[in-house]
């Protein structure tokens, strides 16, 4: 296995680009999908940022996405193993129906990253407990660092999409 902080550093890495490719390829830039989604994107967009970045960042916000779907997935692995992952997607299922959400990619996310998780841990080359810390690193990067450079970052992102 490899040295804990290179585990860290390598499931934030993967953790990052899992969740932000899932959420743009199920068009989560495209509007605000989910109540409060849309008028954190126009907030964002005030404050000098990009609009369609605004509305994934809200849409992260207000209902389960991948984001949430792979940190949970990461906890259900590292507790219960391969059945823990699943049983995270089905939460986040649970989750994106209690928020009226019409879209899947917080349980794709979850399903993606079970399968992910459990590979490489099984493997020997990042344990579970790593991509938690990974995880938490990605979210913080997106959402907690600037909103405004975040928005341009996968707006840029969703226009290479589209």
């Amino acid at each position: 296995m490899l040295p804990e902080i290179t585990q860290i550093i390598l499931a934030f890495a993967v953790s990052f680009i899992l969740y932000v490719t899932i959420d743009v390829l199920a068009g989560l830039p495209k509007a605000g999908g989910v109540c409060g989604a849309a008028a954190i994107g126009e907030a964002v967009k005030e404050s000098g940022g990009d609009l369609n970045g605004g509305y994934m960042l809200g849409n992260i916000v207000c209902s389960p996405d991948a984001s949430a779907g792979t940190l949970l997935a990461a906890c259900g692995v590292f507790l219960f193993g391969l059945p823990g992952g699943l049983i995270a997607a089905v939460f986040v299922y649970v989750g994106n129906r209690i928020c009226s959400d019409k879209g899947y990619a917080g349980t794709a996310g979850a399903l993606v990253a079970t399968a992910v998780i459990y590979a490489l841990n099984t493997a020997g080359i990042i344990a579970p407990q790593s991509f938690i810390a990974g995880m938490v690193l990605a979210i913080l990067l997106i959402q907690g660092i600037s909103h405004r450079y975040a928005s341009k970052m996968l707006g840029k992102l969703w226009r290479l999409r589209a």
